[in-house]
This record gives C-alpha cells, structure tokens and sequence, in this order.
C-alpha cells in the first residue's frame, strides 16, 4: 500500500491537508496512518528542535544528517505499518532533506546517500505557496528556518525544481483549504485506482 508524502514550506497546510485525507481514505475503507517529521519526541528529534530554537549550532552538514537520522528512528515503524497494507500519510519525509540541503548549498547527491534503504514514497504532493504567504500565516515564535525569508525563497526554488526532475505532483496552497483538499484528493484517488 502506498506511502504517500506532503511537502512544502512551514505553514503550507502540509498537517491540514494529512488529516483530511486521513478522514476521506477511512472512509472509503482504507486503514491509514499518519506520521510527521521532525518527530521531537525522539532522542535526535529533541536535538532537531534545540537547533531549531536557537539553542544548538550546526553547520550544514551536521543539521541535515540529523533529520535523515530522524527518519531511521523511525524505519521500523514505517516498514511495519505498509507491510501491514495500510496506507501511510506522512507530513514532511527525506524530499524536506533534499529541498532544505540544497537550499544550503548542498549535493543532492550526497543527501540522497543518507536516507538510502528507508522506505520509498509512492507519491510526493508539494503543496506550493511564496514565503511571503508562510510568514504571514504565522506572525510569531517562528524557528531559525522560518525566520530567514531570502533562505525560504532558496528553498522554494528547490522544491519546485526536484518537483520537476522527480515528478512530484505540485498544487497551489494559496487557495482555500477545501480546494486545496479537492486536489489532492483528486491526485490521490488517481493514484491508488479509486473511482470517487
């Protein structure tokens, strides 16, 4: 069954659109479950959100092993739930890792390498929207990331250009939540061969 990813920058509606999909797919049957990453309940994950807060320093390099080792911890879970044939919906997976490190000047190649053997997702659905929409969506307690516009401009950039090299499907997260959530579940149903 499929792992199907949501990408975008902070404040796309990655969490909105994960649960609404959840709720259709139970719906029609479906067993579902839905993960989200940076998980900060784990070890590495509290050290993510240090980072993330200002607490910690890392350079490039180091920040971005951190959230692929994210994502090991979590390796079995992953496995477990689609071996089960149930569908996985995760917010944010090793595509961020990609679109966040090249935005830092980093190889695909090399990020790449680091999450080699974790499970592959099946569907990439970026939702789009400028980082001028993230930051007015959220006007406080933004992380270091959020807090950086010229670097969230980067960072677009490179989720629109490995949406293009890897087929990733994009939708424009500037509109409403409804018709945001009637494209995806238009790609999705699409995908896993459903006829509404």
């Amino acid at each position: 069954m499929p792992l199907i990813v949501f990408e975008g920058l902070d404040q796309s509606g990655k969490k909105t659109q994960c649960n609404l999909l959840a709720e259709k797919l139970e719906r029609k049957g479906y067993k579902v479950k839905m993960l989200s990453f940076p998980d900060y309940e784990t070890p590495i994950g509290k050290e993510i959100k240090a980072f993330l807060n200002g607490e910690r320093v890392y350079n490039a390099y180091v920040t971005q092993i951190l959230y692929a080792a994210n994502r090991w911890e979590k390796k079995e879970i992953i496995e477990e739930w689609l071996n089960k044939k149930g569908i996985l919906i995760v917010d944010r997976y090793s595509q961020s890792n990609l679109a966040y490190g090249i935005a830092k000047g980093l190889s695909l190649k090399w990020l790449i390498n680091l999450e080699k053997g974790l499970p592959k997702p099946n569907l990439v659905i970026l939702i789009d929207i400028s980082p001028i929409t993230s930051f007015k969506r959220k006007l406080e307690s933004r992380d270091v990331y959020e807090k950086n516009l010229d670097f969230l401009k980067k960072v677009r950039e490179a989720y629109i250009s490995l949406s293009k090299k890897f087929g990733w499907k994009i939708i424009n997260g500037e509109r409403s939540i409804m018709d945001v959530s009637k494209d995806v579940w238009n790609i999705v149903k699409h995908y896993i061969g459903l006829i509404a």
